[in-house]
């Protein structure tokens, strides 16, 4: 079976990324393949990278305040691109009143700032089940 291939991203101006760095960390202590892409990528740039690379999921860092605007634009990028079967999951400061908004515009899970590890790991983990079964 092959190994979940993952990318973790950050878009827009966020200049942060430990935590995209941790997370990333943590996925591949888990037996993933990680990409990085590092800071201030375009949805454009990630859908690109991620297509190239063949991935399962996407793993967006956003701690700026503009996830519905750039989020949204990420997933228009991925269907135009007919690539809207990678999984997209949102981490970093999400207010709880934007996460079903997310969830709306097609976000697989989203997971705010004071989300357990294990918790993102088992998410990551399960992406081939139903929906549904989201934790």
């Amino acid at each position: 079976m092959r190994k979940k291939r993952v990318l973790i991203g950050k878009i827009g101006l966020d200049g942060h990324d430990v935590g995209a760095k941790v997370v990333a960390a943590a996925l591949r202590d888990a037996g993933m393949e990680v990409i990085y892409t590092g800071l201030r990528q375009t949805p454009e740039s990630i859908v690109n990278t991620a297509i190239q690379e063949d991935v399962d999921a996407i793993g967006i860092s956003i701690l700026s305040g503009s996830h519905i605007t750039l989020i949204s634009r990420l997933i228009d990028v991925l269907k135009k691109e007919d690539a809207d079967d990678i999984k997209v999951l949102v981490g970093g400061v999400i207010p709880e009143e934007d996460i079903s908004l997310l969830i709306d515009k097609g976000v697989y899970q989203v997971f705010p700032s004071e989300s357990e590890m294990d918790d993102i790991i088992a998410c990551f983990e399960t992406l081939d089940n139903e929906m549904s079964e989201r934790i």
